[in-house]
């Protein structure tokens, strides 16, 4: 279960993103964040992903405060965010057994998961450096690198956008497979409304109110 405990987050200029807020979410739950630009939802994604840290509160996942112990947590956490974040000197075969050596998770079936994965996003440039690679392309290597690990927690900040029709179908599949297959709790947000209500147990509206 992870757990929102008071959560507040404040930058230095401005007033706060949000104050005080609680929540908990069990295994398996989808979680669709919806709401106007600018109201919080990369922030609150940001915090679950620990890109940033509280102002105040904490969030816990089985009883692991996440930001003070971010590599137990995050080995359970695949993440697709707004913003590409991939090292351009790596092929994404490279990166993709880089992330599952340090997990530990790598095996003999491993080589084959990831070309399965990269044939199913149609990623055919998967033995060049990712610096050589078009926007597309670093979507689909950044897609691939969340759901390699079989995760128990997904973080998907827009994970359709700049994508083709034909991958956002094979995205729209891998995150409802994924979520029924291995009981994973998602978080999404999404300008999607089909893939939002087709994966969503719950809806969270931004700008967040203060818990009562």
């Amino acid at each position: 279960m992870l757990i929102i405990e008071n959560l507040t987050k404040q930058y230095k200029a401005g007033k706060p993103i949000f104050t005080g807020i609680s929540m908990a979410f069990e295994q398996g739950s989808g979680v669709g964040l919806t709401g106007p630009n600018g109201s919080g939802k990369t922030t609150f994604l940001r915090i679950l992903s620990v890109n940033s840290f509280p102002t105040d509160g904490r969030v816990t996942y089985n009883g692991i405060d996440i930001h003070q112990n971010p590599f137990s947590y995050l080995k359970n956490v695949g993440l697709v965010h707004d913003e590409e974040s991939l090292p351009n000197h790596l092929t994404a075969i490279e990166l993709m057994e880089w992330i599952l050596r340090s997990r530990k998770i790598w095996d003999a079936k491993s080589s084959e998961r990831i070309n399965k994965l990269f044939d199913k996003l149609d990623l055919e440039e998967r033995s060049e450096p990712i610096g050589t690679y078009s926007t597309g392309m670093k979507k689909k290597t950044q897609i691939a690198a969340a759901f390699i690990l079989q995760p128990q927690i997904l973080i998907l900040d827009e994970p359709l956008r700049g994508l083709d029709d034909s991958t956002r179908k094979v995205v729209y599949n891998l995150i409802t497979d994924t979520k029924i297959k291995y009981n994973t709790l998602i978080f999404m947000a999404s300008h999607s409304t089909r893939l939002l209500r087709d994966i969503s147990d719950e809806i969270i509206e931004f700008p967040l109110k203060r818990n009562e």
